[in-house]
């Protein structure tokens, strides 16, 4: 009786300690995707005929939901806001400050909040259907384009069709081409994760 006690006792113990083990990797795996958010994020390519810059951003947030998940993801995006915030130069350009987030493409900054929290719903519900996956990213790229164009028309005091075609229109082949990318290689990445025990 003493001995299956200290048995139980030891496989409890064992559980607690992998719990442990999973938060803390977690926690790192939260970091490591904010960080990995800021060094891409500032890479960008600017456009002669607009304000809005090609960025990386949304592929990085892709990969996230696909790691993370919704929530997590969401979370090390936030991560990424409040550093940028704080005026560290990790949004496009090297740019940071609250000056860019009340600027004419901070709409977009916000927007990717939604984008995370869609995008990572799909993900984590039919994280093994590609078409639904694919849906999920499509819808939270039109929700984060359609805040992200509001607030470009008014900051920058034009109607919201010369916005769309300011912020919107150019970049669709290229937000479908990284699409396709973290649709692909995302639940690679999360199984090989998965195997090595470094998320659930």
């Amino acid at each position: 009786m003493v001995g299956d006690n200290v048995n139980a006792s030891k496989n409890l113990a064992d559980k607690e300690e992998g719990k442990g083990k999973i938060k803390t990797a977690t926690l790192a795996l939260i970091g490591l995707m904010a960080a990995i958010t800021c060094i891409m994020g500032p890479f960008s390519i600017p456009l002669p005929f607009n304000l809005v810059p090609i960025s990386l951003t949304n592929l990085v947030i892709y990969f996230t939901m696909y790691i993370l998940g919704m929530k997590k993801g969401t979370i090390s995006y936030c991560i990424y806001l409040l550093i940028g915030l704080v005026g560290l130069p990790v949004f496009s350009a090297f740019t940071g400050g609250p000056g860019k987030l009340l600027g004419p493409t901070g709409g977009y900054l916000i927007g990717f909040i939604f984008l995370a929290l869609i995008s990572g719903f799909f993900i984590d519900k039919w994280g093994n259907h590609m078409l639904l996956c694919m849906t999920g990213m499509v819808l939270g790229t039109m929700v984060c384009y359609m805040f992200g164009t509001i607030w470009l028309a008014y900051q920058a005091q034009m109607n919201f069709g010369a916005a769309l075609w300011a912020g919107v229109i150019p970049f669709l082949p290229g937000d479908l081409i990284k699409i396709i990318i973290a649709m692909l290689l995302g639940p690679q990445i999360r199984n090989r994760l998965r195997k090595a025990g470094v998320i659930e």
